[in-house]
């Protein structure tokens, strides 16, 4: 995708908000509860949009949750695109958002190499 506008970042941002109302009020599908829009990346053009997701669990939840994503994307595409009041309802192309996995992964990697600081307190308990 190209590089965002100003407009097409909000818009984008309209869109996760709309889709994260949608999967939280209006969705159906059980495996859909546990999702949770972290992202949405669309082209100047506003035809499309990329939507990063995660959910909670492993990979066989992030599978589900994504197949009933791609189960969904119509009743989604029309609806934001109602509701948003968008010329052209943007085709919704779902994505695993896996940078918190990648965060926590980081972090845990850095525990172990660093030494903790004065004002962190340490993991082993005297008592």
């Amino acid at each position: 995708m190209k590089k965002e506008s100003r407009r097409s970042q909000r818009v984008a941002d309209v869109v996760r908000a709309e889709l994260s109302r949608l999967l939280l009020l209006e969705a159906h599908d059980p495996d859909l509860h546990q999702v949770t829009v972290t992202d949405v990346e669309m082209p100047p053009d506003l035809k499309s949009a990329r939507v990063f997701f995660s959910c909670l669990g492993g990979e066989e939840e992030r599978r589900k949750a994504g197949d009933a994503l791609k189960r969904a994307a119509g009743f989604l595409r029309r609806e934001v695109g109602q509701r948003c009041q968008l010329r052209y309802a943007p085709e919704l192309h779902f994505v695993t958002d896996r940078s918190l996995e990648r965060g926590a992964r980081i972090e845990e990697l850095l525990h172990q190499v660093l030494p903790p600081s004065a004002g962190e307190p340490d993991d082993e308990d005297p008592s």
